[in-house]
C-alpha cells in the first residue's frame, strides 16, 4: 500500500491495477456496467468520479475536466446506479407515501360506527395527498440524478475506474470500455 498526500487530508492507494475511462453518455456507461458485470466484476470493482458536492469537499472549488482526475488517487469516488435502480427508488417512495396516507385514513375510519363506503372514500381521499408528495419527492431523486451525469459530462465526460486483479481481467476491461465507447482509456498501477 502506498499513500499519497493531499492538502489536508491523507489517502491511501492500494497496488492493484485500475482500468479507466470517460463516457460521453449514460447509455454508453450503462452499457459497459453491464457488460463488465456479465464477465465478473463486482459492482465493488466499479466505481465513478463522485457527485460536486464530494468534489469540493476533498478538491476545494476549483473548476475540474474529468481528465485532470482520471489519474487523481484524490478524486472522490461514487458507486453507479443504474436507470432502473432509480426507477424502483422513485416507485418505492411514491407507493411507499401512498400506503402510509392510505394507511392513517384506514385507520381512522375503521371503526364499528363506520360503513365500508366511507372507509374506501376515507383511503382513497388520504392516500391521495400522500401520493402526490410521494412522487414529487420520486422526481426528485430522478432529477438528481440525471443532474449528477449531466454534471459530469459538462466536466468532461463521465469516468469510471474498474479494477482488475490480473492482466486478463485488465485486458477485458480495457476491451470493454473501449468497446462502449470510452474515450482515454487506460491502466494505472493503483486503486483507490
Amino acid at each position: 500500500m502506498t499513500s499519497h498526500k493531499a492538502t489536508e487530508t491523507r489517502t491511501t492507494v492500494i497496488d492493484i491495477p485500475e482500468a479507466v475511462g470517460v463516457f460521453d453518455n449514460f447509455d454508453a456507461l450503462q452499457a459497459a456496467f453491464y457488460d463488465l458485470r456479465m464477465v465478473g466484476f463486482s459492482r465493488y470493482d466499479i466505481s465513478l468520479l463522485g457527485d460536486e458536492k464530494a468534489l469540493k469537499e476533498k478538491l476545494g472549488q476549483s473548476y475540474w475536466q474529468s481528465k485532470d482526475l482520471e489519474d487523481n488517487p484524490d478524486a472522490p469516488r461514487a458507486a453507479f446506479v443504474s436507470e432502473e435502480a432509480i426507477g424502483e427508488l422513485e416507485g418505492a417512495i411514491a407507493g411507499g407515501f401512498f400506503f402510509l396516507g392510505s394507511y392513517i385514513a384506514m385507520a381512522a375510519m375503521l371503526t364499528p360506527l363506520s360503513t365500508l363506503a366511507a372507509s374506501v372514500a376515507a383511503i382513497a381521499i388520504g392516500g391521495t395527498p400522500a401520493a402526490v408528495i410521494g412522487t414529487l419527492l420520486a422526481r426528485r431523486v430522478g432529477k438528481h440524478h440525471r443532474d449528477y451525469y449531466a454534471e459530469q459530462i459538462a466536466h468532461g465526460g463521465i469516468l469510471v475506474w474498474v479494477r482488475v486483479a490480473d492482466k486478463e481481467k485488465e485486458e477485458l476491461a480495457v476491451k470493454i470500455l473501449k468497446g462502449h465507447s470510452g474515450r482515454d482509456v487506460h491502466v494505472h498501477n493503483w486503486s483507490n
